[in-house]
């Protein structure tokens, strides 16, 4: 009787030990558990009606070092991979009524000169693969913003080297004037202002 008691409470205690446990580990992996909640309110500033005609697109990849030289202090550096693309364009907005003239058999159009529509960063492709130097976490941050910044001129900077708006004006040769042609029924010279 002695042995059946002490076996009871032993099996007991265990029991409460083994329900005590498993109640620690949920309890644990229910304060690990964590969910994401995102609350969005998007609000409309502007709407803009379009009438670029985009001509030509670079796709560019860059390797950029932005660094900081000091005197005592180890230098502070970042290297950064860019891939980005710039456009140009043509607003066909600016062509007006009096920039249109035609006679039996042609059409003669001043169009307005190239410009660059945009410059993007692929965030998803570009990468910064080394940031060193640095002591202070703040100053990574700045110097990282810093070479996105850098990334983006950069890439205008080579496109403008790689003449874009000299190659929009051509490619407007080879497929603005086509078009119009077509729609016309005439010969069309494009000349630009």
């Amino acid at each position: 009787m002695l042995r059946s008691r002490a076996f009871r409470r032993f099996l007991t205690s265990v029991i409460i030990i083994g329900a005590l446990v498993l109640l620690a580990l949920y309890i644990k992996r229910e304060f690990k558990a964590t969910h994401t909640e995102v609350i969005d309110d998007v609000m409309v500033e502007k709407i803009t009606s379009m009438g670029k005609l985009e001509l030509v697109k670079y796709a560019m990849k860059d390797v950029l070092e932005k660094k900081e030289v000091h005197m005592i202090l180890p230098d502070e550096r970042v290297l950064f991979v860019a891939v980005g693309e710039v456009t140009a364009c043509i607003d066909l907005t600016k062509i007006k009524k009096q920039d249109i003239s035609s006679t039996k058999d042609t059409v003669t159009v001043l169009m307005p000169k190239p410009e660059i529509c945009y410059v993007r960063l692929d965030h998803q492709r570009s990468k910064v693969y080394d940031v060193s130097g640095i002591l202070l976490p703040n100053t990574a941050k700045t110097m990282v913003e810093d070479v996105y910044k850098l990334a983006e001129k950069k890439l205008l900077d080579n496109a403008q080297e790689l003449n874009i708006l000299g190659k929009a004006q051509e490619n407007a040769q080879l497929i603005f004037k086509p078009l119009l042609e077509n729609i016309a029924g005439k010969k069309v010279v494009l000349r630009f202002k």
